[in-house]
């Protein structure tokens, strides 16, 4: 940025010599001459080589091929001040050039440079020797080298200097040294900063300019920023804000009453002295999009500050912030998304956002632009994170189809960001019902690379898989494969949001079915062996898992509480090893006969014939949706819909039979022995214990295998029934009439229920509430027995 060929403030000076004429031809006479021991000759020579390199840069080339450089180098710091002044002019305008200023840091020419400096020589020999170093002080060798040979503090001395060129150079060199910290605190320590004021009153705006983009870097440091309050700083800054003239400092001015602004005393004083009014009608007016864009930014720096956010909300900056979304310039649209954000952590300005920022913020996700997109999406997720008006008015706007959308936007803040607004919206249960189409959406988000995207998604589907529908539509589009995925994941948040979703979505049998065919299971079990990895929600997710594929629980956990009712459709395989994953009863069923012990199946469900009570109309639609699921769940579903598993009548009758037997009873102590009687009485009776290897329950059941040529066989069919028999079918009818039992696998095909039971007070005492104690029913030698847990009887009764 020099003004001219280093002289457009002032006409050159005049030379005392007749110019001499040259040439490029005879450029290389001339270099000869600057070894001449004759002063009027250097000082004529010097002059010529000044006009010849004012030509442009092809000459500063010719010049330094012609090795002319050393030799000027030498008559910088010439006796004469005629040869001395003319020699650093050559220099001045040399040093624009790129190989020139390499030859000059070689030659190490920093230090005479800065000598000329000093206050005695010519005004001219400071204009060129400040021009110099300003050319210098582009590269960081050089800034380093002029702060350490101390060109500082005469570089400050000129800023007052009467010439104007010799101020421009002064403070551009400054300017670049600034960029460096050291010069930083050099430039406050030596005092500099009212000399600078003063350079904003310049007649010249190239010196304004540069003046302004040096507070522009040391305004940064706060101490700096005290100094120039106290030096009245702000006020000449607003000067130049309210100055229609001085439109082209007004950005560069921006910049710097931005950086104040950071500290709350300034905050305070321009509140009060009504700037800050000023200014944010000033940023609301300006149609220039860069001051729009910086105003933004400026206000973003300021509200990290608690109380700055107070005065900004005082000063009614939401406003401004809204007036500047709307603007055509993308850069200033961000900038204000930013700044809502920013304001946000004030509640007062959330809530005030809320109700006019929201629905222009929902217009911004559908631009053009990938970073305005982003920058709204973070300000809609901030603005409804804790505010469910805010997320209600998200709703309101019609902002959820965007949000979807931009859920397969290109930038990674972009959709982690619309995931959260989603999950915001979705802790309300009227607008999650609102809400359709994310779990297609958020498939893809599963699937990113990207730690928070992955996070972010995973809460969205825990956010809204509570509802039946969404997690039917999570399942279709195939979106359970990339969450399970995410079970492995390094990365605490996306595995601990990952459990969480599961344990949301294994809410229901058909999710909680695949998922463990997924290999959901054997990952938990995994985590929750880890102290490291397992976390809230990773245990939960098991329980879960299990709770809705009770089958699955029974062979592998050996386990059934009292909590876990069995259902039709349920089937007792036998024992599993963790992280086998049962076949499920259709394919079980079309198994050859084998070895294996017989399936016991609960199934009292009357058929129902498929499509009963649906619509004619409903059925080629339900058709074709299954056509565009992926196989896996296509297999799923028509298992639901055409394979139904063998009724059981029998099984329904007992239900029915025992009902009336047992409900009519008052205690349930009653009722647990009397359902006891009749297990036992539809399974062959009571065995006595000597003889219990005579009762030849396993012929028994497989001559039913035989006759039904099948390995699944319904606990109905059963006639002569064993201990894991009798406890299987007691929690089956215990469940359906209400009585609380949990059923327990033992070893060697024992197996029992536990029923808690409160002990009648002991004589004497009435109204004493005991604690309930739990009981093991017997079914197989004296039915109806209960024998508390942990006494002799039991463990026999368990064990041998």
């Amino acid at each position: 940025g020099e003004l001219g060929p280093g002289r457009a403030l002032r006409p050159p000076p005049g030379s005392p010599f007749d110019p001499l004429s040259i040439e490029s031809k005879k450029a290389a006479t001339v270099v000869l001459m600057l070894n001449s021991p004759e002063e009027e000759v250097l000082a004529k020579a010097c002059d010529a080589i000044y006009k010849f390199a004012s030509k442009g840069d092809e000459n500063k080339v010719t010049l330094l091929s012609l090795g002319a450089v050393e030799p000027l180098f030498k008559l910088v710091s010439h006796e004469d001040p005629l040869v001395r002044r003319n020699a650093i002019m050559v220099f001045g305008i040399m040093a624009s050039n790129n190989d020139v200023r390499k030859l000059l840091r070689e030659l190490d020419v920093t230090n005479s440079v800065i000598a000329r400096l000093a206050p005695e020589e010519d005004i001219v020999v400071h204009e060129f020797a400040s021009l110099c170093l300003a050319h210098m002080a582009v590269e960081y060798t050089s800034k380093v080298q002029i702060f350490e040979q101390g060109g500082l503090e005469p570089l400050i001395r000129l800023l007052s200097s009467p010439d104007p060129d010799v101020k421009k150079n002064s403070v551009e060199c400054i300017y670049h040294l600034v960029q460096d910290f050291q010069s930083r605190a050099a430039v406050r320590e030596l005092n500099a900063i009212p000399a600078l004021l003063e350079l904003l009153k310049s007649e010249y705006p190239v010196v304004q300019l540069l003046a302004l983009k040096t507070f522009g870097v040391i305004s940064n440091d706060r101490e700096t920023r005290i100094i120039l309050r106290e030096n009245q700083g702000l006020d000449q800054l607003f000067k130049i804000l309210e100055t229609k003239e001085f439109n082209d400092l007004h950005v560069e001015a921006l910049a710097v009453v931005a950086n104040c602004l950071e500290d709350v005393d300034t905050m305070q004083l321009i509140q009060q002295t009504g700037g800050l009014k000023k200014l944010l009608s000033f940023a609301e007016m300006s149609t220039i999009p860069d001051i729009q864009k910086n105003a933004a930014k400026a206000i973003t720096k300021t509200a990290y500050d608690p109380e700055n956010r107070k005065i900004l909300h005082e000063e009614e900056i939401e406003k401004c912030l809204i007036t500047l979304l709307g603007t055509d310039n993308d850069g200033a649209k961000a900038a204000a998304s930013q700044a809502i954000s920013a304001m946000c952590e004030n509640l007062a300005s959330k809530d005030a956002f809320g109700i006019q920022g929201i629905p222009q913020l929902i217009q911004l996700l559908s631009s053009e632009n990938e970073e305005v997109k982003e920058a709204a999406a973070i300000a809609l997720a901030n603005l409804t994170t804790g505010s469910p008006s805010n997320a209600s008015a998200v709703a309101e706007a019609e902002g959820i189809e965007p949000l979807i959308n931009i859920l397969s936007a290109k930038r990674d803040g972009t959709v982690a960001n619309a995931a959260a607004v989603l999950t915001n919206m979705a802790m309300q249960e009227p607008l999650r019902l609102s809400i359709h189409g994310v779990m297609n959406a958020i498939v893809e988000p599963l699937q990113s690379t990207n730690s928070l995207v992955q996070s972010k998604a995973a809460l969205t589907v825990a956010a809204l898989g509570c509802d039946a529908d969404a997690r039917t539509e999570l399942r279709n589009a195939s979106g359970l494969e990339p969450l399970v995925k995410l079970l492995h994941s390094k990365n605490d948040e996306v595995r601990r949001n990952a459990c969480w979703a599961v344990m949301v979505c294994a809410s229901d049998e058909l999710t909680a079915v695949q998922l463990c065919r997924l290999g959901a299971l054997d990952i938990l079990e995994e985590i929750n062996l880890s102290t490291g990895r397992k976390n809230n929600f990773s245990e939960g997710a098991l329980d879960k898992l299990l709770d809705n594929n009770l089958s699955q629980k029974y062979s592998q956990m050996g386990y059934l509480s009292s909590s876990n009712i069995i259902t039709d459709g349920f089937y007792d395989y036998g024992q599993v090893k963790p992280g086998v994953k049962l076949l499920s009863l259709e394919e079980l069923s079309i198994q050859e006969l084998n070895d294996h012990r017989a399936i016991i199946l609960v199934n009292a469900k009357l058929p129902e014939v498929k499509g009963k009570g649906k619509k004619e109309e409903d059925k080629p639609k339900e058709e074709e949706e299954l056509q565009t699921m992926p196989k896996v769940q296509q297999e799923v579903i028509l298992e639901k819909l055409l394979w139904l598993p063998p009724f059981d009548s029998i099984l329904l009758d007992y239900i029915i039979d025992a009902s009336k037997i047992i409900l009519p009873l008052t205690t349930t102590k009653e009722q647990v022995v009397a359902l006891a009687l009749f297990v036992a009485d539809k399974m062959g009776g009571p065995i006595e214990r000597d003889k219990l290897h005579e009762f030849s329950w396993e012929l028994h059941i497989s001559e039913i295998e035989f006759e039904l040529k099948c390995n699944v066989v319904p606990i109905g069919k059963i006639k002569k029934g064993t201990f894991y028999h009798r406890a299987l079918l007691f929690k089956v009818i215990a469940d359906r009439i209400g009585i609380g039992c949990s059923l327990v696998r033992g070893e060697y095909g024992r197996a029992w229920n536990e029923v808690k039971l409160v002990d009648d007070s002991p004589q004497g005492i009435t109204g004493l509430l005991l604690p309930p104690q739990v009981y093991i029913v017997d079914l197989m030698y004296q039915p109806g027995c209960l024998m508390k847990q942990g006494s002799a009887e039991a463990d026999h009764y368990q064990r041998i």
